[in-house]
């Protein structure tokens, strides 16, 4: 003979409000206030040296004057050519070290960021900054 109530009732989960729910509160702590996502750039006028090995733009050859992109956890290496490459040997804590404390600009998107500091590729091929002497 079947019976009606074959299954065990299940557990209700206790009810959360709209500031306790840990999706939102994950999303509300890695993005900064302002609705702006972790973007961050600065540029770099010397070479860059990773393992002892010049960085070198594969399109075009530029050797210095980069723009270098921290979002979240991945640093990008950006050219005026507007040739960009995720730098998986530079980490985070190595972007904070380059910029030093309070340096660097927040964007909304990668295209302002380039568009305000001339990595859009209009200024491909030119070199703003000189050099420091070694």
């Amino acid at each position: 003979m079947l019976s009606k109530n074959l299954q065990a009732p299940r557990t209700a989960l206790p009810q959360t409000g709209s500031g306790d729910d840990p999706l939102v509160r994950l999303q509300q702590e890695t993005q900064p206030a302002g609705g702006n996502i972790g973007l961050r750039a600065t540029t770099h006028p010397e070479e860059i040296r990773i393992t002892g090995i010049t960085v070198m733009c594969p399109q075009c050859g530029a050797r210095r004057d980069w723009m270098v992109i921290c979002d979240r956890n991945e640093v990008s290496i950006r050219c005026r050519c507007a040739h960009q490459w995720v730098e998986r040997e530079l980490t985070r804590a190595d972007y904070l070290a380059m910029i030093g404390e309070g340096i660097g600009q927040d964007y909304s998107s990668l295209e302002a960021a380039a568009q305000a500091v001339g990595y859009d590729g209009t200024l491909a091929g030119a070199y703003l900054n000189e050099p420091r002497p070694a």
